[in-house]
């Protein structure tokens, strides 16, 4: 597979967030160094009384042209680079922040927090090894200490999101400074954003997410004709949106917070059957299956990095995470202080269509045909569609 350094330099999500920032009036951020999107500069956006950013999680763009998704592709301005780790918790944040990884530092789906000595499944805030030392209402302030995009822009801002997350902390916290709408149905989505967009409304930004494809693509895979018929579903009601909003005045952008590629059960990594692995672990594995944090003390290092040198070199790069941060993979210096420490001493990067997987004791054993995470193009690699109305 080919792999995809994220960029944060003109070309990535991070980038079309400082874009949308500064034509909604946002001024300079010292922690968010990225520079506007080349293909979509502020200026350009500042010419719309409105903008609408849609975020249709997992829609890659090999998805995207293998689908038959008319609406969609005709309106596709270029290609995009998600952040590292290309999944959720780290996109949808920069999407909220207009911070990258490197100054958000939230990193993945399980993440170590030395704040409350616990590991969390970050967006819902709950332990992986119960019981919770916080309830989840409680976390954000102790966890978060970065503003929400929609604190900084000098326009009116709202945001649209599935009743399931509309009202839960991750995303209360990150949707400060907007006015919150929660549906129930994809239609109910689109009606919402073409009533935000009334010719008496003041000028607005309006950022709206959406889950299915997602989902369907874990459970039954990228290629699978549940995410097919998923984005056709999309597509139908996003050109159905586009006749009803003509002449409103807006940038309708749409776009994902990352890719996928399928993992079938022969190529996962599992540490049930690597004891002596695990052994070597000060705890269990952090991130995501493609791409997992190790904290590793000291002294068990060489026999860490011989193990997996030995066992492993055929589907896991090893990483010093350190270096990854040298090299920029989680955004341009500064770095957040606390980044180093949450994403552990190693990164294992998973080759192919390889991933890892720890299980804890009680804990529920799933599985997942579809993942991201990793730096695969067809995971890294998501498209803008942009259309002036």
């Amino acid at each position: 597979m080919t792999q995809s350094i994220p960029d944060y330099a003109g070309g990535g999500i991070a980038n079309l967030i400082q874009s949308i920032a500064t034509a909604c009036g946002a001024p300079p951020h010292p922690a968010a160094p990225c520079p506007e999107l080349a293909l979509l500069p502020a200026a350009r956006l500042a010419e719309a009384r409105h903008i609408v950013l849609l975020v249709v999680d997992g829609l890659g763009r090999r998805t995207l042209d293998a689908a038959p998704a008319p609406h969609l592709s005709a309106h596709a301005l270029g290609t995009l680079g998600s952040v590292f780790p290309s999944t959720t918790a780290s996109a949808i944040t920069t999407f909220m922040t207009g911070l990258a990884p490197a100054q958000h530092a939230l990193t993945g789906w399980h993440m170590q927090l030395d704040e409350i000595d616990q590991t969390l499944a970050i967006l819902p805030l709950t332990p992986r090894s119960p019981p919770a030392r916080l309830p989840p209402e409680e976390l954000p302030p102790h966890l978060f200490d970065h503003a929400s995009l929609f604190q900084r822009i000098a326009r009116e801002s709202w945001v649209v999101a599935p009743q399931s997350i509309a009202g839960s902390p991750f995303n209360a916290w990150h949707a400060r400074g907007a006015r919150s709408l929660a549906y129930a149905t994809l239609p109910e989505m689109f009606g919402q954003l073409a009533e935000l967009l009334t010719a008496d409304a003041p000028p607005r930004y309006i950022y709206a997410y959406y889950p299915d494809l997602d989902a369907h693509s874990h459970r039954y895979g990228c290629n699978s004709e549940q995410a097919r018929q998923t984005l056709a579903a999309v597509d139908a009601a996003f050109g159905a949106f586009l006749d009803e909003v003509r002449g409103r005045d807006a940038w309708l952008l749409a776009t994902a917070d990352h890719g996928f590629i399928d993992s079938p059960p022969e190529r996962v990594v599992c540490l049930d059957d690597h004891p002596q692995l695990t052994a070597l672990l000060a705890r269990p594995l952090c991130g995501e299956a493609r791409a997992a944090y190790a904290y590793v003390a000291a002294e068990n290092r060489p026999a860490f990095e011989a193990y997996v040198g030995g066992r492993l070199a055929h589907c896991v790069d090893l990483r010093r995470s350190a270096d990854l941060i040298a090299a920029g993979w989680f955004g341009p210096s500064p770095a957040h202080p606390k980044l180093a420490a949450r994403i552990g001493d190693y990164t294992l990067v998973m080759k192919d269509n390889w991933t890892i997987k720890d299980w804890l004791p009680g804990e529920k054993r799933y599985r997942m045909l579809g993942v991201h995470g990793g730096t695969s193009a067809d995971e890294m690699r998501v498209p803008l569609v942009a259309v002036r109305v």
